[in-house]
């Protein structure tokens, strides 16, 4: 009978035929190895969203609030990453970061709004 190794430390398994691992331990590194890169890239989104949302509950404590681009931008607020876009019927176009969302208007300034839940 042949004996199965471990595919992260190579000692031999012992249980199912099926088992791949010898631990709990073992399956948690060898996954977590093998998609570092995607949850590197995860990670770092989630990172950035996290911080463009905090930056907009911040700035609009109101519910309903104008700002300038500069201070968006001073805060640290990054415009590529949002997670929804919500397009009126005349046209408008909302960039949400969860529930909090903004409106470009002109001169380079944005309505900030809350979407409660």
């Amino acid at each position: 009978m042949e004996t199965r190794k471990c595919l992260e430390c190579k000692e031999s398994v012992k249980g199912r035929i099926d088992k791949k691992f010898c631990s709990d331990y073992c399956r948690n590194t060898y996954n977590n190895r093998i998609h570092k890169d995607s949850k590197n890239l995860i990670r770092n989104i989630n990172n950035r969203l996290r911080k463009n949302y905090k930056i907009l509950a911040d700035v609009n404590v109101s519910g309903k609030t104008k700002v300038t681009r500069n201070k968006l931008y001073d805060k640290g607020f990054d415009f590529h990453f949002f997670t929804s876009i919500y397009t009126t019927k005349t046209g408008n176009t909302y960039f949400y970061v969860y529930n909090e969302g903004y409106l470009a208007l002109e001169n380079d300034t944005f309505l900030l709004i809350r979407k409660e839940a």
